[in-house]
This record gives structure tokens, sequence and C-alpha cells, in this order.
């Protein structure tokens, strides 16, 4: 059992001594800081302190202190751990506090552009619930429900939101509960009992090789600005596009070194943090947008690449900006407010005309835009030659704006849309499947009524042998018998099944 008892340390440059809990367990001392302070005259000539209130005060702490411990077994504690625990008030642990220092531990880890989703999702938990000091005892399920609710008439933050405050609540949990010890001071998980809808899927940007030649050919809006955003505009949606759909905040981070012998090397921001080749890609500078990266390149004291960073604070500023230029080109053009372009049309641009005219693969118009598309740990081992990206480029480059081919008109899956999957399941099905655990056949399964494929691995995984080691992987072999289709699945013991 832990002792305690009241004192004070060294004295402060004003004379004051500050007063201490001081914990003694097992043998190793620890120190509790209270909000007291005493000056000498309140000190016996042993250093005890005689002011009777502060004394009342430690004495009253001492004890709601050893009633805490007592409802606990803390013989395998440090003290550390009851100090911990002793200056954990029951239920007072403020959500609100430790989101804000999540935030800025991922700004610290350069997730900046992570963090600012995450600073809007608390911001509007902290007005839903009218404080911005919000408790975890507070988040229940019931609440938290409640908050989706407001959240349901937007595209996306009502997916995003949740699932960026589920992310503080979990990393809170690891953080400050120890399961070993039995130290729980996050007490509530509402998470399992809260279904995050999903985000509306986005509406297909990409147009077609006749608009793309109407809008880099219209006359730009007249303006009295000596740096118009209209041709900002228009000049950064023709880099976009002749750099297989790079994303504005890439351009933005360009340093010089970045672009050697005509090459232009970047890593993606959105994904290089959790991508094994930390999302590297090369794409060729081709000669209709020399001119243009001439026009904005920095100054050769400069380490950037470009100038933009002179006239816009950041990447979301430029980015702002730059679609607010493609609009009102958009709007001289005559076109109505629903159809007008944004940088991100000019991204899926490229993809669709790459995949429908140029008769590039998915997988070719994948690996030109950087996307990950499957191979990001194998991309993570070896040396990437990129030149079959720049080609496609060139193709789609050259089909736009040195021909007059008309653009095939539907047909077209956006390229972040996942290939339909040739293997498929339905409850009117039979279905014949196995478990194999180091080449040897340990549950099988035959039945129908089977909507997918995890509720088949879910019914071996109950048949399967407890002697299996966790994180040990076990292959699932499922043939659909009425289709004639059989695909192979591999889990992980503790965290697929």
């Amino acid at each position: 059992m832990a002792t305690f008892k009241a004192m004070v340390r060294n004295p402060r440059k004003d004379g004051f001594c500050q007063v201490y809990i001081r914990v003694v367990h097992n043998t190793k001392p620890g120190y509790i800081k209270t909000d007291k302070v005493v000056t000498s005259k309140q000190l016996d000539k042993h250093g005890e302190i005689t002011d009777p209130f502060v004394n009342s005060h430690c004495s009253q702490l001492i004890l709601a202190y050893a009633e805490r411990l007592n409802r606990k077994d803390i013989s395998a504690w440090t003290v550390r751990q009851v100090i911990d625990y002793l200056n954990t008030g029951e239920g007072e642990l403020c959500f609100s506090d430790y989101a804000r220092k999540h935030i800025d531990r991922m700004i610290d880890n350069g997730q900046a552009r992570n963090a600012k989703n995450y600073r809007l999702a608390l911001q509007h938990l902290e007005r839903f619930m009218g404080t911005t000091k919000v408790m975890f005892a507070e988040l229940t399920s019931t609440m938290v429900n409640r908050w989706l609710l407001t959240l349901i008439h937007t595209h996306r933050a009502k997916e995003m939101y949740p699932v960026c405050m589920r992310q503080v609540f979990r990393a809170a949990a690891d953080e400050m509960n120890d399961y070993d010890s039995g130290i729980i001071r996050i007490k509530t998980n509402p998470w399992g009992k809260v279904k995050i809808p999903q985000a509306d899927r986005a509406e297909k940007r990409a147009i077609s090789a006749e608009d793309c030649r109407a809008f880099f050919s219209a006359p730009l809006p007249q303006t009295r600005m000596v740096d118009p955003l209209p041709e900002l505009g228009r000049d950064v949606a023709m880099l976009v596009l002749c750099l297989a759909g790079i994303n504005t905040v890439d351009l933005y981070g360009l340093r010089k070194e970045d672009c050697k012998d005509g090459v232009i090397g970047y890593r993606r921001a959105k994904t290089r943090k959790v991508r094994a080749d930390d999302a590297y890609i090369e794409m060729r500078v081709e000669p209709i947008i020399r001119p243009i990266v001439e026009k904005y390149l920095a100054a050769e004291d400069d380490p950037h690449l470009f100038s933009f960073h002179k006239r816009f604070c950041d990447s979301d500023s430029f980015n702002a900006n730059v679609n607010s230029g493609i609009k009102q080109v958009c709007k001289a053009m005559g076109m109505q407010r629903h159809g007008l372009y944004s940088v991100y049309t000019f991204r899926h641009t490229w993809g669709t005309i790459a995949q429908n005219d140029c008769g590039a693969s998915i997988a070719e118009v994948a690996f030109g835009m950087n996307h990950s598309h499957g191979h990001a740990v194998t991309r993570g081992y070896i040396k990437i030659d990129f030149t079959p990206a720049w080609e496609l480029n060139a193709k789609v480059i050259d089909f736009i704006f040195f021909s007059n081919a008309k653009s095939k008109q539907g047909g077209a899956r956006d390229v972040d849309e996942p290939k339909d999957k040739l293997f498929r399941l339905s409850p009117k099905m039979m279905v014949y499947a196995r478990a194999y655990f180091r080449g040897e056949v340990l549950a099988e399964a035959s039945d129908i009524g089977f909507s997918n494929v995890d509720e088949v691995i879910e019914t071996l995984a109950k048949k399967l042998p407890d002697t299996i080691p966790e994180k040990c992987a076990v292959q699932f072999r499922i043939k659909n018998l009425d289709t004639d289709r059989e695909a192979v699945y591999e889990r992980t013991k503790g965290k697929g099944f």
C-alpha cells in the first residue's frame, strides 16, 4: 500500500515553498504537486508544515487518494503509475484538450493537411455539444449518433468528421489506458454502437477533349488586375492536365531540386505518409507547357521552383484562387453555374481520356496518376522506370491539343473506382470452401445462403482449431459451384478473423 505525507521541497525564488504530497510505493518515492504554498514562518525547525488550513486540505487529499487506491490492486504498479492514476479525476478527462494535443502532434509529424480536417471535425463536434470542453464521459453512443444526424445532409463530412474523432478517441484510449495494470482512465467506447455513414461518391468531373480545346482556346475575360486570376487559372489547369493530373498542393510545393533535365520528380502530398514508396513519381515536362513553366519560375536565389508562394500564403489559398480563375473563364464562355470546371476537372479528364481515347488500361492510368493501385510495397523495393507514364502523358496531350479526333462518350469508368470483381456470391448460390493452414485443410464448408465472401470466411474461421498462433496467415479457398469460379483469400489470426 502506498503511503502519503504533506511536505515542502526546495524554496522558490520568491520565498514561498510549494506544498507537495509525497507518495512512497514499493520503497520508491514520488510527488504530487498541490495548489498550496507556505512561507518559512509556516514551517517548524524540522521543515514540517504548521499551517492548520494547509494541513487540513492535504489531509483531505490524502484520504481521497487512499480511498481511490483501496479499490485497486496496485501491488504491481510503479509509483509513477500510482501518481498518474491519482492525478486523473474520475470522469474528468477532457476529450477536447486531448484532441488538440493530438492535432498538434499530427502537424509536428508533417501531416498538416490531415490535421486541418481533424480540427474542423473537432470544431463541429464542439459546436454541437455547445462547449469547447467536451469530456470523454459525455461521448456516449446516443450523443454521437445525435451528432451524426446533424451531418447527414453533407456530402463528405458525414463520414470524414466521425472517422477523425474516432481516431482521436482510439489514440487516447491506447495512450491513457494501461490494460496490463488495470488502469482504465477512459471507461466508455461509444463507437461500437455507432454506424458511420459513407460519404457521397464524387460526381465524375471529366470533360471531353472537345471541351478541353474550347476551354484553352477561349478568350480570357477582361480584368484590371496586373496578374489576373483567369490567366492564372487557365495556366495552372494546363500544367495539371499536361503533368498527368498533378495536384495543386504538389505544384505549390515543388523545389528547384525537384526539376532536373526537363523532368519533375515529387512525392505526392496526399499519400506520401502512407505509402512504402513515398508516393514518388517523375513526369517529363512536355514542350507544350515549357513556356508556362518558364513564365512562373521563381528567382534563381529562391529555393521554390515556381513563384506561387510569393502571391499566395499556402497551398490552400493557391488552390482556391486557381479554382476561382478557372470558374471566371467558364462564366465568360457562357457556362451555367452547375457546370463550371475546377482543378479536379482536368485531373479527372487526363485519366478518362487516357483510358477512353488513348487505349490505356486502368493500371496504366493509375500508374500515370500516381495512385498506389495495389503495388505500393513492391514499388518501395524497386527503382521505377517512369517512361511508360511519360509516353502515355504525351499521347493524351497529342490527342487533346494536336488532333481534332472526337472523344468517346460513355463507357469510361472513373479511375478511382475499383474494377468490378468477377467473383461474387448470392444466397442462392452453392458454395464449397476450405481453409488452409501451412498447406493443410483445417476447415471445410459446403452450403448456400452466403451473401458475400466475408460470411464464408467467418463460417470457416469458427471451425478452425485454437492451436493456430496469433498473427499467422490462413488461406481461404472459395468456389462458386454455380458459376464455376474460384478465389483465394488470406486472413491473419487476430486481425482478419
